[in-house]
């Protein structure tokens, strides 16, 4: 571990209360991002989307469940694949639990997958989960939301993933969205978010980055290098 400055818990005090005034400001900052955010535009889903759900097939408009925003991860979970993502299940780890205060908020959440919904089920069984997971393979949304993609687009550099035509080293991307229903019945979609925008809804790396060598990834070959499913670490 390299050397770092030790000093008196009086000096410590005074180099604590100047960084406080700077998270104050970027606490002011991100309330004022999130102000900007909610008064980004609507766009109208015209496309009837279809889900395999534990309760049968479900429309877009059903997986509000009754209330009237829906939050959505974007799972990287292939058709063909053998298990999830470990990055999102990193993220996932930190889902349990949250849905049933955002309920109380009028927001439901649901996790979205372009694979079998039995392939889920046997996952979210194994990694102990209980949010809904449902799939969304067969349909256009994943495609249209920019979280699945021709593998040969993604090689060549060809795709659109966050909001930028560039290469991508997988079939299958993360991401995050929302939708809201109008007092019309009409669901909009209202934001959606892709790659370091995901950050927020980890709460492991925010402990990290709290922590006196924070992420401590900068000599690893990638950023999660370290990073394995909860059941697959060694001890």
């Amino acid at each position: 571990m390299p050397e770092h400055n030790v000093v008196s818990r009086e000096k410590w005090l005074v180099a604590r209360k100047e960084h406080l005034a700077n998270e104050k400001e970027f606490t002011r900052l991100r309330d004022e991002l999130s102000r900007l955010r909610r008064e980004l535009p609507w766009v109208k889903v015209e496309k009837r989307y279809e889900f395999e759900t534990s309760s049968g097939t479900e429309s877009l408009q059903d997986l509000f469940a009754g209330r009237s925003q829906l939050l959505v991860y974007h799972f990287m979970y292939g058709a063909d694949w053998e298990e999830g993502c470990p990055s999102c299940s990193f993220w996932a780890d930190n889902f349990s639990g949250v849905d049933v205060h955002l309920a109380h908020r009028d927001m439901t959440l649901v996790v979205i997958s372009n694979a079998p919904l039995a392939a889920l089920d046997a996952y979210k069984k194994r990694m102990g989960w209980s949010f809904k997971w449902v799939s969304s393979l067969g349909s256009d949304f994943n495609p249209d939301y920019h979280v699945s993609f021709d593998a040969k687009k993604a090689e060549a550099g060809e795709l659109y993933y966050n909001y930028e035509t560039r290469g991508f080293p997988s079939e299958e991307g993360p991401g995050a969205s929302a939708f809201i229903r109008g007092d019309d019945g009409s669901v909009y979609h209202t934001y959606s978010t892709y790659a370091r925008g995901l950050d927020m809804l980890n709460g492991a790396y925010h402990w990290m980055d709290i922590a006196p060598k924070g992420r401590d990834e900068d000599a690893l070959p990638h950023s999660m290098a370290w990073l394995r499913r909860h059941d697959q670490y060694e001890d």
